[in-house]
């Protein structure tokens, strides 16, 4: 059963200080401090990982799936981010990274650069055919999907329903693994392996399908000590240098985990591309105002840069970018995938969402709507009295906030350091 409420992100708390480092950086306001401690509202946490990428005393981790965990199955099957390819510098090439993965314990290794190439295939032909509403926002990213379903409910129409690439990768492989191993598709483990924790949620609790067709996703941060282990230097890999040409490895869709890679492939329609939680939640704001209505596709990521500044990455970022644009230089920018291939898959509907994404639902006031009309208004009268300082001492982010806290019983009015004896 899916819960709606399950999280990568969280606190522990002997590490944190209370230093309101994450509270500030959190962007829906889902963190308090109280007692001296973080915590997190799970009704309002979006898992971005603000809190993580800020933390000064690595007090925020992220759960994500572990080697013990792999044990569980038979077969095991990685699905890398094309990100890790930027993760070793210029002296290693892909096919090395995914010998280096069969090593540390994986049966097979699936590059995903080509799924990326199909998936942007069959965004086109969804956007020939689908010429309303504009514009259509991708879902590759998950907390974008789930800041949409949460602050932008009426935008959920508008989201591209097409899979993203990991989830394809993850479909194609269980329908052909189980007959061509002869092996049960539940023995069949396949990981995802991402700089993103909220992957892990979007496999736990998918917003589009009835279940996953992965089965986890292990952080690059986690795995990278043992691909560099495994990295040797043997006849094999010297091999590999001549066997990563153009004709493995797709150009455009290795470009995808940087900001723009998702549309660059786009041939005949207009796409405007955004990275970062803030920016990302002001072209939101735009796009629900009406705006941008010109724009054909929107693709958000909220991590700074595209899903290469993931936190759970490894190498710098503008270095793991900059090693990136190497690769889709030289992989270059012819198609490695069958337009035939992709058309008949997306008419059968086989890249396509399970069912629409659907809003859900904000924290009410009272469960009762006379009473929660009531809480309302003196929630405002109470912000009315607070010194709008927003300075997080009371424990919570802003005064609007700390005055919905005191509605709901959370604070009290006595937790402002600024409000005098006879105001309080």
């Amino acid at each position: 059963m899916k819960n709606p409420n399950h999280h990568a992100i969280h606190i522990t708390k002997d590490k944190c200080i209370g230093c309101v480092h994450c509270m500030s950086a959190c962007p829906t306001r889902a963190i308090r401090i109280s007692g001296g401690k973080a915590r997190i509202i799970d009704q309002l946490c979006i898992d971005c990982a603000e809190c993580l990428r800020v933390c000064p005393h690595e007090a925020v981790h992220s759960h994500t799936t572990s080697f013990a965990a792999l044990e569980a199955f038979d077969y095991k099957v990685a699905i890398p981010s094309t990100v890790i390819y930027g993760q070793f510098g210029p002296t290693v090439v892909p096919n090395e990274i995914l010998s280096a993965l069969r090593r540390v314990g994986f049966d097979e290794v699936y590059d995903l650069s080509s799924i990326c190439e199909l998936n942007c295939a069959a965004t086109e032909e969804y956007l020939n055919e689908h010429p309303s509403p504009r514009p259509y926002i991708t879902s590759t990213c998950p907390v974008v999907v789930r800041i949409i379903q949460r602050r932008y409910p009426s935008l959920c129409a508008q989201i591209l329903p097409i899979e993203p690439p990991r989830e394809i990768a993850a479909k194609i492989l269980r329908t052909i693994l189980p007959k061509a191993l002869g092996i049960p598709a539940e023995k069949i483990g396949i990981i995802h392996i991402t700089p993103c924790p909220a992957k892990i949620v979007s496999i736990n609790s998918p917003a589009t399908l009835a279940k996953s067709y992965l089965d986890g996703a292990m952080s690059i941060s986690d795995i990278f000590p043992q691909i560099l282990k495994a990295l040797r230097k043997s006849e094999e890999d010297a091999l590999m240098r001549h066997l990563f040409p153009e004709t493995l490895f797709s150009g455009i869709g290795m470009g995808w985990p940087l900001s723009g890679g998702e549309t660059r492939g786009l041939k005949s329609h207009r796409a405007v591309a955004v990275s970062g939680i803030r920016d990302t939640m002001r072209v939101l704001d735009e796009v629900e105002g009406g705006l941008l209505q010109d724009i054909d596709l929107l693709e958000c990521t909220v991590c700074p840069d595209g899903c290469v500044g993931g936190p759970l990455g490894v190498e710098n970022r503008f270095l793991a970018k900059s090693r990136v644009l190497e690769l889709v230089s030289a992989a270059g920018e012819h198609a490695v995938v069958d337009q035939k291939d992709v058309s008949r898959l997306y008419h059968r509907n086989f890249l396509s969402f399970d069912h629409p994404v659907t809003p859900v639902e904000s924290r009410p006031l009272d469960a009762d709507p006379g009473e929660a009309i009531r809480k309302a208004q003196r929630r405002e009268a109470i912000f009315a009295g607070l010194p709008m300082k927003d300075c997080g001492i009371c424990g919570a982010p802003d005064c609007r906030t700390l005055a919905d806290d005191i509605v709901r019983g959370y604070a009290r009015l006595e937790d402002c350091p600024f409000l005098g004896k006879e105001k309080r």
